[in-house]
């Protein structure tokens, strides 16, 4: 899968998770920026995330996510493994 699809996945459970219809993320997008991406959600958004993709991050992976982008990086190096 190409990082292109994995971000658009990504986007798609944001958007179901945090109910913004009109949200886009981009690979600089971090929590600040995204309203209703507390820590909170922040566990809901990566349960939705392992779910959809059938992986499972550690929590060192989880902490060291600056943005979308290095989540999807993390995504995309599971998928690879596989």
């Amino acid at each position: 899968m190409e990082k292109n699809e994995i971000l658009k996945r990504v986007n798609e459970t944001f958007i179901d998770i945090l109910d913004e219809p009109e949200l886009v993320l981009t690979e600089t997008t971090n929590a600040a920026q995204v309203e209703g991406w507390d820590s909170l959600s922040h566990i809901q958004l990566v349960v939705a995330i392992e779910k959809g993709f059938k992986l499972k991050f550690t929590s060192r992976e989880i902490q060291s996510w600056n943005n979308i982008g290095d989540m999807v990086d993390c995504i995309n190096m599971k998928l690879s493994d596989h």
